[in-house]
């Protein structure tokens, strides 16, 4: 059974010095979103087709590479490892400028960065995810994910027209420094952190490189709850995705919508998700952790349909932003207690490979949805690849862990066990 958080649960002073480095880590990234292209475009003169494979391809690159890196982050201590992670992506970054201002700056290098900053936050994400469970009790574990949750929404609403605003007035070069530099910040806001953090208590067993590389997936599909929770991610991630281009297309060509109406509908939702991230704790407090986990998962499903009865004019663009702004308000409620509810469901010593597994998974995942969004508009119509969309996005929602399964042990129940036994062992 879930323990159900309170609004007055107090949070480490530590969580608030990588709350910090986080958020600051998440508004560079927001700032320098789009500059990269911009670069490729301007500066290195780069094709149409190497604009568009430069982030599929590093992308993939960097997933190759990320693969045997579960097992690497699980057995070492995650605070250095997300320093590091921080430093890589600033040096990749800082490279950027540098290269530019001696004349020097290649595609492949912008191919090399983009897969160094990929991997950087694969890395860091799963190390975060990992020590953030260490650091938070699980009483308020949902309070502390929606403050992440809050940081995504908001630089995600803000951030990102600020960073096109910066771009205009200085420069995408510039604005890839600033990027760069708040890495750097991100690692010396994590290196304040006071609180020790002690070696894993397990030790790495014998292994080879394929069972280390799958680990983290036989873990998630050895788990009932977990493999349930995966691919309803998946599909509802993948879905999702795949609509980003075709509301543009539905918005632009069809309906006849003005650039600036589409900026509208694109950014004015994102204050759903931010007022959903608002409302988490409270909800959970009030209904508990299991209720929003199922209840918010199935309505987030239920709004990308009104695209489909969407018009041109005034009431068109309304119900368009309704349907956005409702999806994102139910996601923003949903994400923290999914966070949380993966987090508590997964043992301590599986935590980095299941955090790595998840985030490969779901960069896989979602450029092939989009490319059969492509595909299915480009043979159909629009419409009906948003028909396909919402469908899938409802037929998530069978993929939620409706039946709570009663186990005896939960994984950190096993986790302490199987360290205890060790102990006895080794004792």
């Amino acid at each position: 059974m879930m323990s159900t958080v309170t609004t007055g649960v107090r949070l480490p002073a530590d969580f608030y010095r990588l709350w910090g480095a986080f958020t600051v880590g998440q508004v560079g990234s927001a700032l320098g979103t789009g500059a990269l292209p911009l670069i490729a475009i301007l500066v290195v003169d780069a094709t149409d087709l190497q604009v568009s494979l430069m982030a599929a391809l590093a992308g993939t690159a960097s997933a190759i590479i990320a693969l045997p890196l579960g097992s690497f982050i699980e057995f070492r201590r995650k605070r250095p490892t997300m320093v590091a992670a921080d430093l890589a992506a600033f040096a990749a970054l800082a490279s950027i400028p540098v290269a530019a201002w001696l004349d020097l700056l290649t595609y492949a290098q912008l191919c090399v960065v983009v897969a160094v900053q990929t991997i950087g936050s694969i890395v860091f994400s799963a190390a975060n995810g990992a020590y953030l469970k260490s650091l938070v009790p699980e009483s308020g574990r949902v309070r502390a994910n929606s403050r992440f949750e809050t940081t995504f929404w908001t630089v995600t609403t803000v951030g990102v027209p600020a960073g096109g605003a910066l771009i205009s007035l200085f420069g995408s070069t510039v604005t890839v420094a600033i990027n760069a530099i708040s890495f750097l910040l991100s690692a010396l806001g994590i290196r304040t952190i006071k609180t020790a953090e002690p070696e894993p208590a397990h030790q790495k067993p014998e292994h080879h490189w394929v069972t280390d590389i799958r680990s983290g997936w036989t873990y998630i599909f050895g788990q009932p709850v977990l493999h349930r929770l995966f691919w309803n991610a998946m599909i509802f991630g993948g879905s999702l995705l795949l609509t980003t281009p075709l509301v543009a297309l539905l918005m632009l060509r069809e309906l006849g919508f003005a650039p600036w109406q589409y900026a509208l509908a694109l950014g004015i939702p994102g204050l759903g998700g931010l007022l959903g991230s608002l409302c988490t704790t409270k909800l959970v407090d009030r209904f508990g952790q299991r209720v929003i986990l199922l209840g918010f998962g199935a309505l987030r499903t239920c709004w990308m349909g009104l695209l489909l009865a969407a018009g041109p004019g005034v009431l068109g663009l309304i119900t368009i932003m309704a349907a956005e702004t409702l999806l994102l308000f139910c996601a923003g409620v949903f994400n923290p207690v999914f966070t949380t509810y993966r987090m508590n469901h997964t043992a301590d010593y599986h935590m980095a490979r299941v955090g790595t597994a998840w985030s490969i998974s779901a960069k896989c995942f979602q450029p092939a949805f989009i490319a059969l969004g492509g595909f299915i508009a480009a043979t159909t119509s629009i419409h009906t690849a948003i028909t396909f969309a919402t469908i899938a996005l409802l037929s998530s929602t069978l993929l939620l862990p409706w039946r709570q399964t009663a186990t005896s042990k939960t994984p950190e129940h096993s986790a302490r066990t199987l360290t205890e036994e060790c102990k006895t062992k080794t004792g």
